[in-house]
């Protein structure tokens, strides 16, 4: 709260990031199937004209692009797909209920509350899954008559939808993955390289939910980078806010560990490499041997240089190089965004075509974009 009673800026803004939350999902109901007979002028005999329920509404999962949060479905604990309508004399069917469409981000995993089990992975773009179907129609009284019984007076009442208690959990995507202690300057870095534009200040866990931001090297030479927060020591067994983003580590490809001269004399860039990978692998076992590459930051800081040495020797012993780079002066970062291109093209998603040799940097002309302000959305003067 601020000073008039009112959610602060940075408790709003953290309360519109949701990743988790249940919801109940109930297919439409099918319409009932009428009983009714003809009565026709030039029709003496009439006979059963009763036509048959419309179908409920389907309620579908699609996947949204432009969507990195579950907060619009926050508020809608029950949906539910239209009911079909009722069958009507004169062989006329009732209408098939409307269809309930959910858009989700890409990224979200759909469980069944009380089982707990994966129904479904909607980790694809343009994916539409149908997670709770509608119920038929019942059979109107024309569909009963036979020869020996000409006018049947029953029919079928329509069937229930499903209706299923589920649990979204938002897991983001991307292909890197930004990992270290607070203030080491990871958000500086995703709005120095992408058009993001997370907060950014001095003091520790300045970035309350993850940030996506889009690196470019030139035409189709793209990939997605996410500035992942709360990660301290302890946060895979609770403390802080690293249960609840430690799970958005576990779908990005390769992992870009940075460290940060601290004032603290108690830590050191070798430690707080340690105790993160003890984080993740705590997590995940399998975090802590994905694709890597280790970044000294703020290396325009006068004690970057001094720290450098020790870190390069602990991390070859890791079989890991160490970049530096400065996101505030931009010294390095074009050189850190270069590795990350080769790391990921190193490292492929399955069934992707093989990539096109990458030009080296003596190849670059001097008007690539590499060379210079890599899609910043702020000017020097904002950092």
């Amino acid at each position: 709260m601020d000073g008039t009673g009112n959610p602060s800026y940075l408790a709003v803004i953290a309360m519109r990031f949701v990743d988790e939350l249940e919801i109940e999902v109930q297919g439409g109901d099918g319409g009932n199937g009428a009983v009714a007979f003809r009565r026709e002028k030039f029709v003496p005999l009439g006979g059963p004209s009763g036509g048959d329920g419309g179908k409920g509404g389907d309620v579908v999962f699609i996947t949204d692009s432009g969507l990195g949060t579950l907060n619009d479905l926050r508020f809608r604990r029950v949906i539910a797909g239209g009911r079909g309508e009722h069958g009507r004399g004169a062989d006329q069917f009732g209408a098939g209920g409307k269809e309930e469409e959910l858009r989700v981000p890409v990224g979200t995993q759909v469980y069944d509350a009380r089982t707990d089990e994966l129904l479904v992975d909607l980790d694809e773009l343009g994916v539409r899954h149908v997670i709770a179907r509608g119920g038929d129609g019942g059979r109107g009284n024309m569909r009963f008559a036979t020869p020996h019984d000409r006018a049947p007076r029953r029919a079928d009442e329509g069937r229930p939808g499903e209706r299923l208690t589920l649990r979204l959990e938002l897991k983001l995507l991307a292909d890197v993955g930004v990992v270290g202690f607070p203030n080491v300057g990871k958000s500086t870095f995703i709005s120095t390289v992408s058009r993001a534009q997370p907060k950014i200040a001095d003091y520790p866990f300045t970035t309350l939910t993850p940030n996506l931001g889009v690196a470019s090297l030139g035409p189709d030479r793209n990939f997605v980078i996410a500035d992942i927060p709360g990660i301290i020591e302890g946060a895979s067994e609770g403390a802080g806010l690293g249960l609840r983003f430690l799970k958005h580590v576990e779908r990005t490809r390769v992992l870009l560990h940075v460290v940060a001269p601290d004032p603290d004399p108690d830590r050191n860039l070798v430690s707080d490499f340690e105790k993160l990978m003890v984080e993740l692998e705590g997590f995940e076992p399998e975090l802590a041997k994905r694709p890597m590459i280790v970044v000294l930051g703020k290396y325009d800081l006068p004690d970057a240089a001094e720290e450098l040495p020790a870190l390069r020797k602990a991390m070859a012993e890791r079989g890991l190089d160490v970049l530096t780079m400065s996101s505030a002066t931009r010294q390095g970062v074009d050189d850190v965004l270069l590795a990350l291109e080769r790391l990921l093209l190193d490292n492929p998603v399955d069934g992707a075509p093989e990539p096109p040799p990458l030009p080296t940097a003596n190849d670059r002309p001097a008007d690539h974009p590499a060379a210079g302000h890599l899609g910043s959305a702020q000017d020097d003067d904002d950092e």
